[in-house]
């Protein structure tokens, strides 16, 4: 085994583009393992722990490109041209069109100056100050970016409302802004539902349903995760909100957001409650039920919330397929499970996802794990073995820190799934499988031989091991959702229709006695 250890001085790469230029790399033939990076302190750490550590990376700055490629002693030389074939990233004409890159924002507003919207994904230690740059310009910013502290953020947000701008994030993961998907997002329909999120998956998960049903989107504005805390005062879904009561191409509002502080719950619900259109909250966790405004549905759960926004849009509710949850599916799961076999593990790409699926076993049980419980006598590590009913998210940082996202790079949670088997306590795997913009383009096809060995390890012992599958998808996505769908029931997947009905299926097919 040969490593080679290169770095590029003062050679910048964005997080997006090293995610999927990282996973490329993983694939390239005799190559063991590929790790492209910034030099951050952080990204030192990350190959320090994986047993990476060289004096040029000591002294390497954050400004500095850190490429490291372990492969079999008669394939580096080649190994490194395909890496460095990767990293070229050459400009390619297409359909007519050349992508052009700029170094700086400035050089950007320069050639573009009719721009209005700027895509940050650089360190978070740079993001707030490009940010603030793109404001001071004039232009709405989507800051993908995490590891933003609460205090740029909310400098940002202020900044952004006094100029009658939009921040979306940081950590924002998906919009949909006038048809264009950015970041991970869903190939959809148009239409007159608009929809403001705090959650990514959450956002892409009811934009996906909404087509499903019929209904179509106008705008998809993110506010990244932490924008209804106290600390930011929701800052920036508030001010979507009011954007798309003035928008004449909306005319149903859909809010979605993991559980809010309380008195932001207040102000947005406040703001929806003023709004001229009818509008559907949901706050993910939340049992309220009652928003004590007139135009303001509280719901449920993200199908519910899908089905009570399009019906708002002048949808007959009558004619839609919203595939109720399937008894006899789960009287059959249950028969063939052995006594023994009583928990779920739930691998999840989606942290929105995997939230709903870990409220709904919470409806019923108390011993439920994750690393992002609220309750910190149930929260695990991400390097923690699963106890008893365990539900990871596996894009969160704790999982990512130096490593692709999972809806990129499927390989750490395909990992997991195999170990989760070994466990002749667990009944059910449930996972989901993310398409669109950004994201892996065969999830599915990646994971199959890891399923296989999974049922296989299962059967070796005489048990059935139940496989819960949903796809977040849509007929317009690259892949498709049905080549997806059709690849997980040859290998045996139960297939969940949507992310409410994957929690609740997987919660059901384990219920024993009276449970």
């Amino acid at each position: 085994m040969t490593r080679h250890i290169e770095i590029r001085k003062n050679t910048y790469l964005d997080s997006v583009s090293l995610m999927s230029m990282s996973t490329k790399a993983n694939a390239v033939d005799g190559v063991t393992q590929a790790l492209l990076g910034m030099a951050t302190p952080m990204n030192k750490e990350v190959l320090l722990n994986v047993g990476v550590q060289d004096a040029a990376i000591d002294e390497a700055k954050p400004s500095d490109l850190m490429i490291v490629i372990d492969a079999e002693d008669d394939a580096i030389e080649a190994a490194i041209q395909s890496v460095n074939d990767i990293l070229a990233r050459k400009d390619k004409a297409a359909g007519g069109t050349t992508e052009v890159r700029y170094r700086t924002l400035d050089g950007a507003f320069e050639e573009v100056p009719d721009s209005n919207l700027v895509l940050i994904s650089v360190n978070g230690a740079f993001a707030a100050r490009e940010a603030r740059k793109a404001l001071n310009a004039g232009k709405h910013v989507m800051i993908f970016s995490d590891n933003v502290s609460v205090e740029d953020e909310l400098a940002l947000k202020d900044l952004a409302h006094e100029k009658g701008l939009l921040v979306m994030g940081p950590d924002c993961g998906t919009a949909i802004i006038n048809g264009v998907g950015l970041a991970f997002s869903n190939a959809v329909r148009r239409g007159t539902i608009g929809i403001v999120g705090a959650s990514g998956t959450g956002s892409q998960e009811l934009s996906v349903r909404i087509h499903d049903f019929g209904g179509g989107v106008s705008q998809l504005i993110g506010t990244g995760g932490r924008d209804l805390s106290t600390e930011i005062g929701g800052i920036s879904m508030i001010d979507g909100i009011k954007a798309l009561d003035a928008d004449p191409a909306t005319s149903v509002i859909v809010v979605v957001s993991k559980p809010p502080a309380e008195d932001v719950a207040e102000k947005v619900l406040a703001v929806a409650g003023a709004a001229s259109k009818p509008v559907v909250v949901t706050f993910l966790g939340s049992e309220r039920t009652e928003s004590g405004y007139d135009n303001v549905t509280m719901v449920q759960g993200t199908k519910p919330t899908a089905i009570a926004a399009v019906v708002a849009s002048g949808i007959d509710e009558s004619t839609l397929d919203t595939h109720p949850l399937n008894l006899p599916l789960i009287e059959e799961v249950r028969a063939k499970l052995a006594p023994e076999q009583k928990y779920v593990r739930g691998l999840f790409c989606g942290g929105t996802l995997c939230d709903e699926s870990m409220f709904a076993a919470l409806g019923k049980y108390e011993n439920v794990y994750s690393n992002i419980q609220k309750n910190p006598a149930y929260k695990l590590g991400a390097m923690d073995a699963s106890r008893e009913h365990t539900f990871l998210d596996m894009g969160d940082d704790d999982f990512t820190n130096g490593r692709p996202h999972p809806m990129i790079d499927p390989s750490l949670r395909v990992q997991r799934l195999v170990q989760e088997a070994d466990d002749p306590e667990v009944g059910v795997i449930a996972m989901d499988f993310v398409l669109g913009f950004g994201a892996h383009e065969d999830p599915v096809g990646v994971t199959i031989p890891a399923i296989t060995e999974a049922k296989q390890k299962a059967a070796a012992r005489g048990q059935h091991l139940e496989i819960l599958g949903y796809v977040l998808g849509t007929d317009l996505d690259t892949p498709t959702i049905a080549g997806q769908v059709a690849q997980l029931e040859a290998a045996g997947v139960t297939i969940a229709s949507s992310s409410t009905n994957l929690g609740l299926l997987a919660r059901e097919f384990v219920a024993k006695g009276d449970n």
